[in-house]
């Protein structure tokens, strides 16, 4: 295993952990834009040209994209947060330079009018979907509420209104402003030939224009309170939480997601003995959120109306124990155990080793094996524990809770 990297005169970085006994290789472009990085004119735009990306170059129409993706036998996919766009795909070793190729076409897309408008529609009818499906918008009205007016709290999706209003000019000018080279990040993991990689890539990608993107990364001010959102139709109801966290350049980080492993992991969690193993929910548990800047911790639970009320109060009276009693020892122990087995059993997919040398540049870390990731956790103290829940008091939070309850209140 040799992890190799090279930077291109325009500032493309290029990275890769390369396994000569893997039997497949992966690769994506990280770029280092997303919801944070618009205004509320065009909210959604990262999203909606991620889409654009494979609907056709001035070398290839949307159909070729795709046909040379499914005859390279490739798994392939694009996503997009608030803080990145990634575009991936994981293939055959002897496809690299075509993947590499294909990957590097598509990231100068065509924006044809055509092919706009009707992917415009197709947005519009995501974002509606997704707000007929549970939690119905939550996620994205707790973000709002809890990030305010900080950059973060805008939704990925976006609203109808601004996709509608949306232009081919508008996305590229986007464009313009957010993708240079020295924005963008090319990971590679698995059975990887570096030289010709860099190679390919300098052909392909060496004519890009650089420029020097902008980022806001301020601390968010952020907002506590109570939100109740009535959904009729809902059979279940779903309580949501975000309280403060630690950014992505605050050592803390691990240790919180220690912390989050020990409150909020599926099994044998805080959580899972106070509502899953007890029949008082479906479903609930927690995460980290980390971001340039800012930070959250967020605790969701899925539970039938009638013990949503008592569930609040619950909740509640956990993350007041925590807070004044702390964590023992034997859950410490038991979290970094399971850590450490999930960090190495998904070392073994080249996919997972692609995304997490990727993540560490979108985060501006250097890079870490899986190893020295595995020794970090290993290392993380109960003193370490108890800091992070006094810098971040789980009770002190924005709760929105969405479904057919009325008359929920937050708990005395």
């Amino acid at each position: 295993m040799e992890y190799r990297q090279h930077r291109l005169k325009n500032g493309l970085n290029i990275l890769a952990e390369c396994n000569p006994q893997a039997y497949t290789s992966a690769f994506g472009f990280f770029v280092r834009t997303g919801a944070r990085d618009e205004t509320s004119e065009i909210s959604g735009v990262s999203h909606f040209l991620e889409h654009m990306v494979f609907k056709g170059t001035p070398n290839r129409s949307a159909a070729q994209v795709n046909l040379e993706l499914d005859e390279m036998g490739s798994s392939s996919n694009a996503r997009t947060g608030e803080e990145s766009t990634i575009y991936h795909a994981a293939v055959l070793p002897e496809f690299q330079g075509q993947v590499v190729e294909l990957l590097s076409d598509i990231m100068r897309p065509s924006l044809r009018v055509d092919d706009f408008e009707t992917e415009k529609q197709v947005i519009i009818e995501e974002i509606k979907m997704y707000d007929d499906q549970p939690p119905y918008g939550g996620y994205e009205r707790m973000m709002s509420e809890f990030f305010g007016k900080h950059p973060l709290g805008q939704s990925v999706l976006g609203t109808v209104e601004s996709v509608s209003g949306l232009t081919p000019e508008s996305m590229m000018s986007y464009f313009e402003e957010r993708y240079s080279p020295s924005n963008i990040c090319f990971a590679g993991a698995g059975k990887i030939d570096f030289d010709k990689l860099v190679e390919d890539l300098e052909k392909h990608c060496g004519e890009w224009t650089p420029f020097s993107p902008k980022r806001s990364t301020q601390t968010a001010d952020y907002q506590s309170g109570f939100v109740s959102m009535h959904k009729p139709n809902s059979h279940q109801q779903y309580i949501l939480q975000m309280a403060a966290g630690p950014a992505s350049s605050q050592e803390i980080r691990f240790a919180t997601a220690v912390l989050c492993s020990i409150i909020g992991d599926d099994s044998g969690s805080r959580l899972y003995w106070e509502f899953l193993d007890s029949g008082l929910a479906e479903s609930a548990g927690m995460g980290g959120y980390d971001y340039q800047g800012s930070g959250a911790i967020m605790t969701f639970i899925c539970c039938s109306p009638d013990q949503a009320q008592e569930n609040l109060s619950r909740l509640a009276k956990l993350q007041q124990s925590i807070r004044k009693d702390g964590i023992t020892q034997k859950e410490l122990n038991l979290a970094k155990r399971k850590i450490a087995s999930h960090i190495v059993l998904a070392s073994e997919r080249t996919n997972s080793r692609m995304f997490s040398i990727g993540s560490q540049w979108l985060s501006e870390e250097s890079f870490k094996t899986v190893a020295e990731i595995a020794a970090i956790y290993e290392s993380i103290t109960l003193d370490q524990i108890h800091e992070a829940i006094e810098s971040y008091p789980l009770d002190q939070n924005m709760t929105v809770t969405v479904g057919p309850c009325e008359n929920l209140v937050a708990p005395d």
